[in-house]
């Protein structure tokens, strides 16, 4: 077939596309899939089976996959972790979506200090307010529009004794707009919605895929790294022309015509067995 790697997402690892293949074929289904099924779908998108494997074993070792046997052939299900981060992928795309219209004047504020003997603290409660939405306003302070899980993060971190989180609402000299520009790079949130519009809004994107349930494994990666990416920010406190809106009803029209093929040609693919689940043995007496 042709090699079509240069038709993945842009920057996008294998297990990128693997997450993507999960929540869309594996989320709440309660079974587990048989490892050639996978290799046979992502040598579609022209993901090597050897990068295949590694990306597998490597997800196993991270607790985000479990494995198991049956016979010759080794089968792969979701942990709880992974469900939990499927989940909440799928929750970014069907229910927040990438346009923020229902902001109501409201700022999540998260203030800590930490020394650097506590570096990789620092660097873990960053890193998870960067995914939760939250930017930089100033040194030890980051903040994020609307009411965010901040206290989640923070107790999941350990870290209730180093962080004040509070919620708040600007007041003049600041302008809201001011500072959603100030603290968060819209420019280059832009740039990747456009980007996408740019790969996808075409009247054959990536011809060389072979197949619906290629271009639909590689749409929903790119679009969810997208997902990821995005803080979510006040669509009224934004350019009039805010390319997310554009992006996302693009997304939603790519999904709704690769779906049914896509379904079809999985359900002929994937090979499933149900979990199973080790029985811990009763204790004697």
């Amino acid at each position: 077939m042709t090699d079509s790697r240069d038709d993945q997402p842009q920057n996008a690892r294998p297990q990128s596309l693997m997450l993507s293949f999960l929540g869309l074929y594996l989320l709440d289904r309660d079974t587990a899939v048989y490892s050639g099924s996978v290799i046979d779908v992502f040598d579609r998108v022209g993901v090597s089976e050897e990068a295949v494997r590694s990306t597998l074993t490597r997800m196993v070792g991270r607790g985000l996959l479990t494995r198991q046997r049956l016979g010759r052939r080794v089968y792969f299900g979701l942990t709880g972790h992974a469900t939990d981060v499927l989940r909440d992928g799928r929750r970014r795309i069907r229910e927040t979506g990438a346009v923020n219209r229902a902001w109501d004047g409201t700022w999540t504020l998260v203030g800590f200090s930490l020394p650097d003997t506590r570096r990789g603290d620092r660097h873990d409660l960053r890193s998870q307010l960067l995914w939760a939405g939250f930017g930089m306003l100033q040194s030890g302070l980051w903040i994020a529009p609307g009411v965010r899980d901040a206290a989640g993060i923070v107790e999941r971190l350990g870290l209730a004794a180093n962080v004040t989180v509070f919620t708040a609402q600007h007041t003049k000299p600041t302008e809201a707009a001011d500072l959603v520009h100030r603290v968060f790079d819209t420019e280059a949130i832009a740039a990747r919605y456009h980007a996408f519009i740019a790969r996808w809004e075409t009247t054959d994107p990536l011809p060389a895929l072979s197949d619906d349930l290629a271009r639909q494994l590689v749409l929903h990666a790119d679009w969810l790294q997208l997902m990821r990416q995005d803080p979510h920010l006040p669509v009224r406190l934004l350019d009039g022309d805010w390319p997310a809106i554009r992006a996302e009803n693009l997304f939603h029209a790519l999904d709704t015509r690769y779906h049914d093929t896509a379904s079809a040609l999985a359900a002929d693919v994937i090979e499933e067995v149900p979990v199973v689940i080790e029985e811990v043995p009763a204790e004697n007496g």
